[in-house]
Parts: C-alpha cells; sequence; structure tokens
C-alpha cells in the first residue's frame, strides 16, 4: 500500500506543476476591438462652405451734390423704380437764380462783343480812308500809323472780350448743371430699399462728404458674400455650382454660381496665436426666390471638385504614422508623405488593413479629392478590401502593426477600443 501512496503525492506534485507551468506561460496578446469597414467604389464630391449674408448684386447710394431743403420725395421703401425715374427733389429757387444772373451776364458779355464788332468795322473803313488819303498826299503816313494802331487795338479788347463771354458761358453751363441736380432720378431699375431723410430735411451735399437721400438696390439679382480659408479657396472657380441654404426658406436650397473670388487675402488678428487668412468669395443667386430681402443668412455648398466612380473610404479611416515606423520603409509611395511635426522626421497616411487571420496591417496610401465623410484613394488599396474604421483613438495612437483585432460590440460596456482580458 505505501507504493500507492508514492504514485497519488506524484501525480499530485505533476499536476500542481503542470498548472504552474501553463500559468506562468506568456498568454497571447487580447484582441482589440475596432470597427470594420470596406473599400467602396462611388462618386464623391469636395464641398467648400461658408455662411453670409444675401445681398442685392448691385446697390446704389442716392446723395446730392449740392445743399438744400428736401422739398418731395414720391417714392418709398418697397418701392419699385425705374431708371431715370425721379426719386426725390430740392429747392430750386436758388439755383434758378444762379442760373439767370449767369444768363444775363452771358447775354452782356455778348453784347459787348458785338459792340465792339461795330467798332472795329468803324476803324477798319477810317483805315481804308486814311490810307486813299496818304496815297493822293493830302495827309502824313503818322495818320495812317494811327489809324492802324486804333484798329488793332480795337481787335484786342474784342479777343479779351471773346474770353469774359467765354467764361460767362461756362458760369452758365455750371449754373444749369446745378439747377438740373436739384432732381435726384434713378440711375438703375431696382427696389427702395432703404430712407435716410425726410421731406423738409436740410440736405448736404459735398463732394467730400456723402448725404445718402435713400439706397436702392437690384432685388432682380442676389448674391451671397462668403468668407473661404486659404487651404480651400485654391479649389474654387468662377461658375462652380453651389447649393444656398437661407434660413427663413428652412429646408429650401437654391441655385448658385460662384462669380467672383477676391484676389486681396483678409487677415484678422495678424501677428498673433489667433491669426486667420481667408479670401472673400462671390456666390450668386441663379434664381431669385420670392421672398428673399438683402441681409437674410445664408449658408453655401460649393461643389469644388467631383468624381462619378472612385476608392473611397471614410474620411476617419486615413490617419498618419512615422515613416521609420512603417514595415516596408524603404519603399514608399510617391505623393504618400506629408509634413511631419518634428524636423528631420516624415510621416506617412496610411489605412490599417485586415488579413484573413484578423491581424492588422498599415497601408501606405496617396489620397485624391475629400467630402464631408470620404475621402478618394488613389493608391495602395482595391476594392474589397477589409479595413479599420475606428474608433478614432484606436487608429490614431493605439494601433500597431499585426495587432489582433475582433468587431466592436454594439454598445459594449468596455468602451471603444479596449481589449478583452
Amino acid at each position: 500500500m505505501t507504493w500507492w501512496k508514492g504514485v497519488i503525492a506524484a501525480l499530485i506534485v505533476a499536476a500542481v506543476g503542470a498548472m504552474t507551468f501553463a500559468g506562468l506561460r506568456e498568454k497571447p496578446p487580447p484582441a482589440t476591438e475596432v470597427q470594420f469597414g470596406k473599400v467602396k467604389k462611388g462618386p464623391i464630391v469636395r464641398t467648400v462652405t461658408g455662411a453670409g449674408k444675401v445681398e442685392a448684386a448691385t446697390t446704389v447710394k442716392i446723395s446730392s451734390n449740392l445743399s438744400g431743403d428736401l422739398l418731395e420725395l414720391p417714392v418709398k421703401v418697397g418701392d419699385q423704380v425705374t431708371k431715370g425715374q425721379v426719386l426725390a427733389k430740392l429747392d430750386r429757387r436758388r439755383f434758378e437764380a444762379s442760373v439767370k444772373q449767369s444768363a444775363a451776364a452771358y447775354s452782356a458779355a455778348r453784347a459787348e462783343m458785338t459792340t465792339m464788332q461795330v467798332e472795329i468795322d468803324r476803324l477798319d473803313r477810317e483805315l481804308t480812308r486814311v490810307k486813299g488819303l496818304v496815297e493822293k498826299g493830302l495827309t502824313s503816313k503818322a495818320e495812317e500809323d494811327k489809324a492802324t494802331s486804333d484798329l488793332a487795338a480795337a481787335k484786342a479788347r474784342q479777343a479779351a472780350q471773346g474770353d469774359r463771354a467765354a467764361q460767362a458761358a461756362a458760369a452758365l453751363e455750371e449754373a444749369q448743371n446745378n439747377l438740373s441736380k436739384t432732381t435726384l432720378f434713378s440711375p438703375i431699375d431696382g427696389n427702395v430699399i432703404e430712407m435716410t431723410r425726410e421731406v423738409g430735411e436740410r440736405v448736404r451735399g459735398s463732394d467730400f462728404n456723402e448725404d445718402v437721400v435713400m439706397t436702392l438696390a437690384a432685388l432682380h439679382a442676389m448674391e451671397v458674400k462668403i468668407e473661404v480659408g486659404e487651404h480651400e479657396v485654391v479649389h474654387l472657380r468662377n461658375g462652380q455650382k453651389s447649393d444656398i441654404k437661407l434660413d427663413a426658406f428652412d429646408g429650401q436650397t437654391f441655385d448658385g454660381t460662384v462669380v467672383e473670388i477676391a484676389q486681396k487675402a483678409l487677415i484678422k488678428n495678424p501677428g498673433t496665436e489667433q491669426e486667420t487668412t481667408s479670401f472673400p468669395v462671390t456666390v450668386a443667386l441663379i434664381a431669385k426666390p420670392d421672398g428673399v430681402l438683402p441681409g437674410m443668412s445664408a449658408e453655401v455648398r460649393v461643389t469644388a471638385d467631383q468624381r462619378e466612380s472612385a476608392l473611397v473610404v471614410p474620411v476617419q479611416a486615413v490617419t498618419v504614422r512615422p515613416e521609420r515606423s512603417l514595415a516596408d520603409a524603404a519603399t514608399p509611395i510617391e505623393g504618400a508623405k506629408i509634413a511631419a511635426p518634428r524636423k528631420g522626421e516624415q510621416f506617412t497616411k496610411v489605412v490599417f488593413v485586415v488579413d484573413s487571420e484578423k491581424r492588422v496591417h498599415a497601408r501606405r496610401v496617396k489620397t485624391g479629392i475629400s467630402s464631408d465623410t470620404d475621402v478618394e484613394i488613389l493608391e495602395g488599396l482595391q476594392e474589397g478590401d477589409e479595413i479599420i474604421e475606428g474608433p478614432y483613438r484606436t487608429l490614431a495612437k493605439d494601433l500597431k502593426e499585426g495587432d489582433l483585432v475582433e468587431e466592436q460590440k454594439a454598445g459594449g460596456g468596455r468602451g471603444p477600443g479596449k481589449k478583452r482580458g
């Protein structure tokens, strides 16, 4: 019986040893929970967005070059006006008097010219008579010289008077022009959108200070001005189609087109950490919707580029890794490298591809245009490849070459990107 006890003791020791060895063996790394996806083929559109205010394509401020009391305002806010229509009238009496005064001065100058011409004609006849007497020896040469001098002096006075008459004519023309400016006419077909003066008020016209009486706008043509960042404006061209949404027209989208891209940047907070650079872009509404008014808030989406059929992956599936950390660091794809945050280090765009054993491999990619949700893949992937789409932190920092992965549980209690123990 003693040998049976020895056998049992040996078996117990062997079992304990086996369990201890099994417990001491290194466990395989746990699988990382991720979100799987597929490389697909489909359309993709690059859009550039911006917010702005609706404006009339043509806005004109009506002001007077003259100072005077405002006597008539035959239009009001909202009225539709046509080119050449009377918009306002100033008190004309002072300017009418100025016209009369200038006209009288001009008439007097012309009358003086006529009188001088009569005198010139008389002196010319006198010179002829004196020359005849000189030829007959009935008078001296001095008399002829005097007659010649008198005629020349008269002609000089007439020339001077002619200059004064021209000056009077110019003064009359200016007075008439000022009189015409007492009536304000519409330079465009449009609508009155603002009145800043009332009948009885004094308008203080000046070439240096603008005293606006009213503002007109051509409401048949509307546009939206937005500001676009310097990295996006390079993708914009005149004529690109746009979708315009107005806050006042909930759920409706209107067609637009890019008509102007500013060539000068707007730089805000220069020299500070908050410095931003943007470019004003004007997008015209192709057709004016009923009820749209200047000042309404709008959101614009410009179609900058599009592909009807392209390899696409979700935007979040593309991440970056240091070039030196990739298994095939010696054979980068042309155009895949991007600027590194640290001097001397290269970072590369990658997508993590899943193999048949559920292990991931960083695949270099060259990207094309991007939409709000997807990015075009030009090189590095094929349609149908299984890839990792998320979670973001797992893709950006945690996931490494060769990691074992599994499908993330819907609403899993461990949270996104956690490993099973």
